[in-house]
């Protein structure tokens, strides 16, 4: 049997009216007194006992007929109550039984009666129909549906890059500050993926039953903005970077730069700085700390007992006081206002005011210029040419000069002679075991399964070494035919060399007795001559 709500009707008799009481059915609600007084209202019956309607009502097991007033009525019809939600996106109906006699609704009844309480949209067809072939009463039915906005979505920009630079130094495991390793640049390469654009949803409106539009809620637009060296897709959605370098968020705007530029010193307020590009330091470079760049290092101050390495060019404003833990590597030239107890390799030439107490290294020319072009103290090396004003000193400070060879070449010659020399000693270690097994052999000795594995284990160790050493006595052999073709190098002294400044040419080595005025030193065959200067 199905579920019913208790309901109620009207029987309009000779003697009066009376009102029909039918309890619910399976679960359904049952009839409530407040519900038929408002009825009664509607209908005009007012002379009534509502107390004795009221026992009624909440004892009623079966179906009871009450008498409520002497009055004599004409039939009532139908009735529909409509009630609407109060986010107006959904009509219940409700209908009342007719009195006995009383007028059904029909179709048009029903719409009319929608009308009439301003509904306009979302007029439930099917469940009018349903209720016109099977009248359920007093139950809330829909009789109208809103449509639901649809919500939109926010512009959102998603960034591929760290935006938040606070800095977190590295603790060392004994639970030390590292204030080398900052990690304050969000470094880039050439087209990577910088941002990407989300674009906002702007949503659908919806409608309530009452016809008005239900505007979704407001979303936020948002652009990809940038500055120079950044490319957008074609779409619009994408940000790429056009450069290798550094990355960072200002003011909701990217900026993406091949120099990273450092407005103070290297310290600990910025750590060791790694980078792609070009490194402009606008104060000093302390001491103990490192910078690394693929480009040119710039430093308007003083460089201490620091590293830097350039893949560039190295250009310090105000030089370098190394005090001996100084290094300056670059694949480029480096220029500097002086270097002073500080180790300098260049893949290009130095170009320096005065040199103290250092070791230089250039691939093609040092040159040494200025007021005083002084050399004192340590070894410069270069591949062609060493021009400078004044060498050694009155000292007699152990001051080396070299050229004829590229100090690059000599390392690499000098790296790749130890390890040969290394290897040698292993692959002799094995072929002398190799040797005493082949001995024990042709004496007719049997050898153990474990010594054969071991013999063929050596075996395998002394063919990779082979193939080992066989690259690197190539190279060697290669280095060092380079290095002989490179012998015409010279030596100018603009001023004067003081005795005991040691000079090389290749391979020839000449050592100042008395000392030297304005002069060049160049080889001639076994020897190394003492020219004036031109």
């Amino acid at each position: 049997m199905k579920q019913k709500n208790g309901y109620f009707y009207l029987h309009m008799k000779d003697d009066g009216v009376y009102i029909h009481l039918v309890p619910n059915m399976q679960g359904g609600l049952s009839v409530t007194i407040d519900e038929i007084s408002a009825y009664l209202s509607k209908v005009k019956v007012n002379n009534y006992d509502i107390k004795k309607l009221h026992t009624e009502v909440v004892s009623l097991v079966e179906e009871t007929e009450v008498k409520l007033s002497e009055d004599i009525m004409l039939p009532v019809m139908e009735l529909m109550t409509i009630t609407i939600s109060d986010d107006r996106k959904t009509a219940f109906a409700k209908w009342y039984p007719p009195s006995i006699n009383g007028k059904l609704l029909d179709n048009e009844d029903i719409k009319s009666n929608l009308t009439r309480e301003g509904i306009k949209y979302g007029i439930q067809s099917t469940a009018i129909a349903e209720f016109l072939r099977e009248r359920c009463y007093n139950t809330n039915i829909v009789i109208a549906k809103g449509l639901d906005a649809v919500e939109g979505k926010s512009a959102v920009i998603k960034y591929y890059f760290q935006t938040d630079r606070t800095l977190q130094p590295k603790h060392n495991e004994d639970g030390s500050v590292d204030f080398h390793q900052l990690d304050m640049i969000s470094h880039v390469n050439k087209d990577q993926l910088l941002a990407e654009l989300v674009p906002a949803d702007a949503g659908v409106p919806g409608i309530d039953v009452l016809g008005n539009i239900i505007r979704p809620q407001k979303i936020v637009n948002k652009i990809l903005r940038h500055g120079n060296n950044i490319y957008m897709s074609e779409d619009g959605l994408k940000m790429y970077s056009g450069v290798s370098g550094h990355v960072e968020l200002a003011d909701d705007k990217v900026f993406v730069s091949d120099t990273l530029e450092v407005l103070a010193d290297v310290d600990t307020s910025t750590g060791d700085i790694t980078y792609d590009g070009n490194v402009y330091v606008k104060g000093n470079v302390r001491t103990g700390f490192t910078v690394r760049a693929k480009g040119d290092i710039i430093v308007d101050g003083v460089v201490e007992g620091a590293k830097l390495y350039s893949e560039g060019h190295i250009i310090l404003k105000r030089g370098i006081q190394g005090m001996n833990r100084g290094l300056l590597q670059a694949e480029g030239n480096i220029l500097s206002k002086f270097i002073e107890s500080s180790t300098v390799k260049s893949g290009g030439y130095v170009d320096t005011e005065t040199i103290l107490h250092s070791k230089v290294y250039a691939r093609t020319d040092v040159v040494v210029s200025g007021r005083k072009g002084l050399v004192t103290g340590g070894e410069i090396k270069a591949g062609s040419l060493i021009r400078l004003k004044t060498a050694g000193s009155t000292m007699g400070t152990s001051t080396v000069l070299e050229v004829g060879v590229d100090p690059t070449l000599v390392d690499s010659y000098r790296d790749c002679e130890v390890k040969i020399v290394s290897l040698q000693e292993e692959k002799d270690k094995i072929v002398q075991i190799l040797t005493l097994f082949k001995k024990k052999v042709m004496c007719g000795e049997k050898l153990s399964t474990e010594k054969l594995q071991h013999l063929q284990k050596l075996s395998i160790q002394n063919a990779e070494l082979d193939k080992v050493l066989e690259p690197l006595i190539k190279q060697y052999d290669q280095l060092q035919e380079k290095m002989e073709e490179n012998i015409n190098g010279k030596v100018v002294v603009e001023n004067m060399a003081y005795s005991g400044v040691r000079i090389s040419i290749g391979s020839v080595v000449y050592i100042i007795k008395t000392t030297e005025h304005h002069c060049q030193f160049v080889k001639d065959r076994a020897d190394i001559k003492v020219l004036g200067l031109n």
